[in-house]
């Protein structure tokens, strides 16, 4: 990214990069902010004045910035197979576990679910200043990287902490999504430990998508059985001088 830059930031959903615009109304983001090396700015008043589904964002200082946002729930209905199904494509065992216990595994399920997404942008080279590239910021359920993905050296390790309300998540499932510079992708499958952490290498150039979602019990019976929560961190450097 070139200093002084402004660019149109898409907010897209998927697995793969394989990603569609997302068809929530802007007015649906709850959370929208710019972390800067030494500043930061809330984009949330200006993105909801419109519906298009497009950020606008400048990058007017150098070093990593952080752009985070969240959403509100939106609310949809399952049939019990396919609710099932999906708890053990996500490795929520325990969430299979109560349905049974409570005689649900033949019910449907209304879930209400919201989006959490961070991005790491690197404008110009790296100064040195702040700490932009690991703050937590607040949301509901975040990825926070240790290391600045951009300062490490090609095959260094990149060790994620996953927050939820900012207290570490152990056993989560997290998804690392890599897509390389000729388009193939890479999936890596991991589970955080006891103090909520993982760890991989960053082997080759390209754009990692991180991803981890959580489930609880829905605060609010006469809306949800459950709520979910779906996080993302995405980066990406197109190349690396090996370690």
């Amino acid at each position: 990214m070139t200093l002084g830059e402004q660019i149109q930031v898409p907010i897209l959903v998927g697995n793969n990069f394989t990603g569609e615009r997302w068809r929530g109304k802007n007015n649906r983001l709850t959370r929208f902010m710019q972390y800067m090396p030494t500043d930061s700015l809330d984009l949330l008043p200006t993105t909801t004045r419109r519906d298009t589904g497009l950020a606008s964002v400048a990058f007017r200082q150098p070093g990593t910035h952080l752009l985070a946002l969240a959403t509100n729930n939106a609310l949809l209905t399952l049939p019990p197979d396919s609710f099932n199904l999906y708890l053990k494509a996500q490795d929520l065992g325990n969430i299979l576990l109560i349905r049974k216990e409570r005689n649900e595994l033949d019910k449907p399920v209304r879930e209400a679910y919201r989006r959490c997404a961070k991005t790491l942008v690197q404008v110009g080279a790296s100064t040195g200043l702040g700490q932009a590239f690991n703050h937590v910021a607040g949301l509901p359920l975040e990825l926070v990287p240790e290391q600045n993905p951009y300062t490490l050296p090609l095959g260094a390790s990149l060790t994620l902490r996953v927050l939820a309300e900012g207290r570490p998540v152990p056993g989560a499932l997290v998804q690392v999504w890599h897509q390389d510079v000729k388009k193939n992708v890479e999936i890596i499958r991991l589970h955080t430990n006891q103090n909520g952490r993982v760890l991989f290498r960053l082997s080759t150039p390209g754009t990692y998508l991180v991803s981890t979602m959580r489930m609880t019990a829905s605060a609010d019976r006469q809306t949800a059985d459950w709520q979910s929560t779906w996080s993302s961190l995405t980066f990406g450097f197109a190349s690396r001088v090996p370690r």
